[in-house]
């Protein structure tokens, strides 16, 4: 049997998430073991292991790849982040959804006590910005919302959120769709700053191996760049920021509330 070089890619890329291979041995392995099955029941052809057939024997993929983010982000209030785990970094999505109620506010998603102060940052600050951002300002008064991180059974805590709780939150008060292949990373103040964060490099390998096109930064983080392989230099569109307002106009697909931004300035 044999593995084409797009199976090995899959497997690593939607199987495995690990700083080491020992989980890609293992997902090899189990491939192995049920083509031997196989085999022992009559296959004796030789055996070609495609990206096809990686799905069929290990299942449904247990890493975001593009098509998933794209999906994910088809309707507004889906914003792109990126996180950093301890086998490396990953990608997160942030949801936001809104119902009828009275102020309400709430975070789910196993989220620790930093990210759900950052939540409440960047909720406020969407409010003080409402007017500019086309958003009726009273909406606030009758409406519930609720700002979900799925992967609820994992921990996860931290402010470098921030930017993607924001972009999330205006994506759905203003209808208007997160780019799909833009992801970000950044911890933010009220006033809308955007402050450096740790774990560059890893997120962004994880934006790379995720397929995105364009990574939004803080600005003091581009030092950080340095570290990155030539490869990832030149696939991925690097946006250095230094306000909420700049990651917006970046993020989003701007019609309206670009110019609403831009006349404030």
């Amino acid at each position: 049997m044999e593995f084409t070089n797009t199976a090995l890619s899959t497997i690593v890329r939607q199987y495995t998430r690990e700083a080491g291979v020992r989980n890609l041995e293992r997902e090899i392995g189990s491939i192995c073991r049920k083509i031997a099955t196989r085999i022992t029941e009559g296959e004796t052809e030789k055996q070609t292991v495609t990206t096809e057939r990686v799905k069929k024997l290990l299942g449904r993929p247990k890493f975001h790849g593009t098509e998933e983010i794209q999906r994910r982000t088809e309707i507004p209030g889906v914003a792109t982040g990126l996180a950093w785990t301890p086998v490396g970094g990953d990608v997160l999505f942030i949801e936001a959804t809104q119902m009828p109620g009275s102020k309400g506010f709430i975070t789910t998603g196993s989220v620790g006590k930093v990210m759900q102060e950052s939540a409440q940052a960047a909720l406020s600050f969407v409010r003080s910005r409402a007017s500019i951002y086309g958003v009726d300002p009273t909406l606030f008064e009758s409406t519930d919302i609720h700002l979900h991180i799925p992967a609820g059974s994992q921990p996860k805590d931290g402010p470098s959120a921030g930017v993607t709780m924001a972009t999330a939150l205006v994506s759905l008060l203003t209808k208007q769709l997160v780019k799909s292949d833009t992801g970000m990373t950044g911890e933010i103040t009220l006033r809308g700053q955007v402050l450096p964060v740790g774990g560059v490099k890893e997120k962004v390998l994880a934006a790379h191996r995720a397929g995105l096109k364009t990574v939004i930064l803080p600005k003091e983080n581009e030092a950080d760049l340095e570290d990155l392989p030539e490869e990832v230099h030149k696939s991925i569109k690097f946006v250095m920021v230094d306000t909420v307002d700049e990651v917006l106009s970046n993020a989003l697909e701007i019609t309206q509330l670009d110019l609403a931004i831009a006349s404030q300035a």
